[in-house]
């Protein structure tokens, strides 16, 4: 695989990922913006717009059965967060020419479809379609009322809001119900003028064969736009809480979930990756073993370590009479590891599913995106196998450190309702 990154614009960075082994393209154009309640909304409903309509496909069915036409190519966004930043995506992807049947200039048309998705939007006097806008809006607002279906999802971005409250990273990635149920065509258009304007942008293109025409089109397409592009920042430690503060919910749930933030004040994200692994990320790690398997308090229990924000969550399946003797528990293996309590075996096995993921990047195109846009965000460009030997350097001590830093700061409890004695 070959990899080189240059600069189209000021803060408009192209990255092409060459591999032979592929029939097919993809390309992912990623806008990151300040993550604000008062933007999440219309900016996601501004990327979603761009994907099911333009000024040449009024329609959504325009579009998919012009997309049907290119041998099923494909075109969808995204919306995330990242630390205190959102990120934005439209991705396509399609057939390489190589294997059209007839000769037809696959790449060619989806380079033009997708210029005029992205720079010639289905918008008339400042505002976007109605019937395109009332699409996206409907889309988002079930998918924010369907959140409370995934408990465990839920459960953990209520944590969230919790542990991050006052900061932008308490907002979602795709913003709350009361924005996306006020915004309005006009707003939306002004969103994505303003991202078009001030937003960082990253564009990924994996292709079999070198290929400068996408290039091209981006930084002709750009040029017309005057840029004033504002710098996000992603890595922002959260402040610790001068006491452990506890939320508690009652739903019509039978299995109860409780999630514990802590903070941290150590850069090593290394050694803090290392120490999730370890402490409760796999089916040989401590919480698993400990909590789950041999004392039996709770249906799973695991953790992660979000290293942008200096924070790190423990999230739990349990019964209502187990919650404080699970948390009891998950602190007691916690103190084990700051006494030193780490095995050989236990970072063999934290290397070797390491190891498993970092072969994995380069299976399909999304994975070398997903690579090179975390890069960015991280703030240097590494390849896998640099990734996996800074792992391999993290020492014992580095990882008794990283959990010695570990501070509980707040606790969500989603709990079942409690029947009342008559």
């Amino acid at each position: 695989m070959i990899y080189k990154r240059s600069e189209l614009g000021d803060s408009i960075g192209f990255n092409t990922m060459v591999d032979k082994k592929f029939k097919t393209c993809s390309l992912a154009i990623y806008f990151l913006t300040e993550l604000s309640d008062k933007t999440a909304a219309a900016n996601n409903l501004a990327a979603s717009i761009l994907t099911v309509s333009s000024s040449t496909y009024k329609t959504y069915a325009a579009l998919s059965e012009k997309l049907s036409e290119l041998y099923g190519a494909g075109l969808g966004s995204s919306a995330r967060k990242k630390g205190d930043a959102q990120i934005l995506g439209l991705r396509a992807s399609w057939l390489d020419n190589r294997y059209a049947i007839d000769g037809e200039d696959i790449g060619g048309e989806m380079r033009r479809l997708i210029r005029d998705c992205l720079f010639n939007p289905n918008a008339e006097n400042g505002a976007f379609d109605e019937k395109s806008f009332a699409m996206v809006k409907k889309d988002l607002i079930d998918r924010i009322d369907g959140e409370l279906n995934q408990k465990r999802s839920y459960a953990l971005e209520q944590a969230e809001k919790l542990a991050y409250r006052g900061e932008p990273a308490e907002c979602t990635g795709y913003g709350s119900r009361e924005a996306a149920l006020s915004a309005d065509p006009e707003e939306v258009y002004r969103a994505y003028s303003e991202l078009l304007k001030t937003a960082q942008i990253e564009i990924y293109y994996v292709s079999p064969e070198e290929d400068d025409s996408f290039a091209e089109m981006f930084r002709t397409s750009f040029s017309s736009i005057d840029r004033q592009p504002k710098t996000v920042s992603m890595r922002n430690h959260s402040p610790l809480k001068a006491e452990v503060e506890t939320l508690s919910e009652e739903f019509d749930v039978n299995q109860c979930k409780a999630v514990l933030a802590f903070k941290t004040d150590s850069d090593d994200r290394y050694a803090l990756k290392m120490l999730s692994i370890i402490y409760g990320e796999l089916p040989f790690s401590k919480l698993f073993l400990n909590v789950r398997e041999k004392m039996s308090l709770c249906y799973y229990c695991s953790s992660r370590s979000v290293s942008v924000k200096g924070s790190f969550f423990v999230d739990l399946g349990v019964e209502r009479s187990n919650i404080e003797k699970a948390k009891a528990e998950i602190m007691a293996q916690l103190e084990e590891i700051k006494k030193g309590n780490i095995t050989d075996d236990e970072i063999q096995g934290a290397l070797m599913a390491l190891d498993n993921a970092v072969l994995q990047v380069g299976d399909t195109p999304s994975s070398y995106i997903g690579w090179y846009l975390d890069c960015f965000c991280d703030g240097e460009t590494i390849t896998p196998e640099e990734h996996f030997r800074r792992f391999e350097e993290v020492t014992k001590e580095r990882m008794i450190e990283a959990a010695k830093s570990l501070e509980l700061d707040s606790i969500y409890l989603m709990l079942n309702k409690e029947v009342q004695a008559e």
